[in-house]
Formats: structure tokens, C-alpha cells, sequence
């Protein structure tokens, strides 16, 4: 029984999911599976018997099962074209599993020859995820009913860490700033994913070009509206309204990928008054990093059947109303704006602290406070495969 557990709070895996491989220490093969099957068979003329084996290669690559599969080819947990959740968002559906029937195992040598050797060279199939080697860990147990556990014969584990810098050389997202007390708009970097023209850049289309459909499969080459900025995805952040014990914020998620939609996307936010959150708007919000009274990072998703899917060349918005906290509220400095925002776990690029909009000449700021603008935060950066 394999099964694979996403510990990470803000980052899932999408389709078309993970694809778990690894190499055997011998000459194993694999007579059935259940949850899961093997993208390849492989040479089974090796194999004597009238029944040919699941997969006899000596790299196996393991795919999750679709739903609606049969049910005698199901294991609990199984059957999600091999979507994970993040383990915020729901954790019923951030896990998976599959079983193996294994023969012709090699036997480890210090166990006596009665333990099958451990496989080697694992890897998840998602960009930017690697893995560890097996180590041997306490057996698993199981409970069966009130009083009685149950102990397989051996467990295995295999971490494997995330780096976006391994999925990708460039940003994905950026964030564009604007107040009701400024005209002006600032937006993205330019160049905050790619240049555009430049090798690095994905294709992009002009407003008047119509846009393509979305395939299915294997996901297609970003294809995204033309910018200066070249990001698939841009998060607006605008400070709306003052009132006198409350402000209020509007985010706007935007899709400038014209061939991906994001299904069951989420925003994560860090602003010091996050822990002051009084009413959101159309977005699920969680807490993320609490440290007694600290409270200014948080994770946001779409509502089921609702605003969960993010489609292409679309928005989602939501508005938030935050009571000011005593002490440290103001509207200078950049104390207004988020520290940083990350989309589907990646981070996005900000705008220049000194392109920040600025209050007219003579506003009176409340309570001005000396704040840093680059507040440091600290997230996991990594799932664990048990």
C-alpha cells in the first residue's frame, strides 16, 4: 500500500497530477494494482506463467485512476486523476493511495534475506518537487475497531520538498496597488514574469486576437494577454474606503492565461491587520501563521460552486473590512498594503516601496508609526510523501 499525504498548507497539486516513479533494487514486477496503474507495461518475457504481470519495468511510473472508476479497481482514497489539496483547503482530499501486488522481490541483506531491498530514485512527477531516498521507518498501525491494532510488516517514507526556482526560472504572478485617495494606478513591474519577445517569454496575444480554447491532456504552452508585465496572473489590491473606526479592501484576482483555468486556487495574503479581518466577501479565509498575537498572514480560496475555478481571461474578487488597529494604523508609509502575496504557492512580484500611491500633500496620516514595509514571513516550502 502506497500512500501519499500533502503537508503543505497553501499549495496543491493540479492535473494532470502526480505521477509517482521510482527504480527497484531487482528484478521485481508488479502482478496487480489497485487505485492506480502503471503507465507502461513493459517487457514481460521474462515472466514464465500463463498470466502476464501488470508491469514488469524496471521504472515503474505510477498514475492516479480517474473517478468513476470501477469499484473493484478502487482503494480508499484513490481515483482523482491524481489531485492533491492543500491541507488547508480540505483535508479529506489531500491525500492518496494506491496498492501493489509484488513479486520476485531482492531481498535485503540486513534483513536476513526475509525483507524485500527498498526502491530507489523516487520522483512525483510535479515540476519543481524532489524526493528523498526511502528510509525505513516504525511499522504502520491500524486501527480496526474499539480495543484491536493491526501492524504491517514494514513501512517505508519518502519526503519530497518543493522550490519554485526548480519548477520554474521566472515569476508567475505580480501585484498592481491603487487607493481611493490616488488617481493613479500602480501596476505591475514590467518584465515582473518576462520581457516580452524575449526567449523567456510565453506567447501572448494583443486585446483584439481572439482567444484559443483549452485542451485537454497534457496542459498546453502558456499563452497569455500581452503586457508589459508578461505574468499569467496579476492580484489588484486597492484600499477602497475609510471609515472612522474601519477601512475597507477590494482584491481582484485576474487570469491573463488563455489556455489554463485554475481550479481551486488560493491567495495567500500577509498584512499586519489580518488578525483585525471583521467581514470578507465571497472568498473562504484561514488563518495561516499564528504566533500568540501575531496574526498577519492568511490564505484565501473560492467558494464551492461558486468562485473555486478561476477561468481564463477571468477575474475573481472579493472585499474585506479590517477595524483599524489602535497604535499602528496609517496610510503612509505603505503600511496600507500587503508585505506579500502569493498565488498557488508561488510568489508574486510587488511594485518598488517608493512607487507606493502617497497621500496628497498636507493629509494628516493616522497615527503615523515608523513600520517596516518588508516584513519578513515565514511558510512551509514543502510536502511529505508517508
Amino acid at each position: 500500500m502506497v500512500s501519499i499525504q500533502n503537508h503543505q498548507l497553501y499549495r496543491h497539486i493540479e492535473r494532470p497530477g502526480w505521477r509517482l516513479s521510482w527504480s527497484w533494487a531487482g528484478e521485481e514486477v508488479i502482478w496487480d494494482a489497485r487505485g492506480a496503474e502503471a503507465t507502461e507495461q513493459g517487457d514481460c518475457s521474462r515472466v514464465g506463467g500463463g498470466s502476464r504481470p501488470h508491469c514488469c519495468q524496471k521504472r515503474p511510473v505510477m498514475a492516479d485512476l480517474p473517478p468513476g472508476t470501477p469499484f473493484n479497481q478502487q482503494v480508499a482514497n484513490c481515483c482523482r486523476d491524481g489531485v492533491l489539496s492543500s491541507l488547508t483547503q480540505n483535508n479529506l482530499t489531500s491525500a492518496a493511495a494506491f496498492q501493489m501486488v509484488v513479486g520476485q522481490y531482492a531481498a535485503a541483506r540486513d534483513g536476513g534475506g526475509k525483507e524485500p531491498e527498498m526502491p530507489w530514485s523516487f520522483d512525483i512527477g510535479v515540476p519543481g518537487y524532489s524526493c528523498s531516498n526511502a528510509t525505513k521507518v516504525p511499522p504502520t498501525r491500524t486501527k480496526v475497531d474499539t480495543n484491536r491494532h493491526v501492524q504491517v510488516l514494514l513501512t517505508w517514507r519518502v519526503t519530497c520538498s518543493y522550490s519554485q526556482y526548480r519548477e520554474a526560472g521566472a515569476p508567475s504572478c505580480c501585484v498592481s496597488l491603487s487607493t481611493f485617495y490616488s488617481s493613479g494606478i500602480v501596476p505591475c513591474p514590467r518584465c515582473s514574469c518576462a520581457c516580452q519577445g524575449s526567449p523567456a517569454s510565453p506567447q501572448c496575444v494583443s486585446g483584439g486576437e481572439p482567444a484559443p480554447a483549452a485542451g485537454g491532456g497534457e496542459p498546453a504552452a502558456p499563452l497569455v494577454r500581452c503586457s508589459e508585465h508578461m505574468c499569467p496572473i496579476r492580484v489588484h489590491w486597492h484600499v477602497k474606503v475609510n471609515y472612522r473606526r474601519y477601512w475597507r479592501v477590494k482584491v481582484t484576482v485576474s487570469n491573463y492565461n488563455l489556455v489554463r483555468n485554475y481550479s481551486d486556487w488560493n491567495l495567500v495574503l500577509q498584512h499586519p491587520n489580518l488578525r483585525s479581518l471583521t467581514q470578507l466577501f465571497s472568498f473562504n479565509y484561514k488563518p495561516l501563521v499564528e504566533y500568540g498575537t501575531i496574526n498577519d498572514t492568511g490564505m484565501f480560496w473560492g467558494i464551492r460552486s461558486y468562485n473555486e475555478m478561476l477561468l481564463q481571461d477571468g477575474n475573481v474578487q472579493t472585499e474585506m473590512i479590517l477595524e483599524k488597529s489602535e497604535g499602528e494604523f496609517t496610510f503612509s508609509g505603505g503600511w496600507a498594503f500587503p508585505r506579500r502575496v502569493y498565488f498557488d504557492g508561488h510568489e508574486c512580484v510587488m511594485p518598488p516601496a517608493d512607487q507606493y500611491p502617497a497621500l496628497p500633500n498636507g493629509a494628516p496620516a493616522t497615527r503615523r508609526r515608523s513600520l517596516a514595509a518588508a516584513a519578513c514571513m515565514v511558510l512551509p516550502s514543502f510536502i511529505a510523501l508517508v
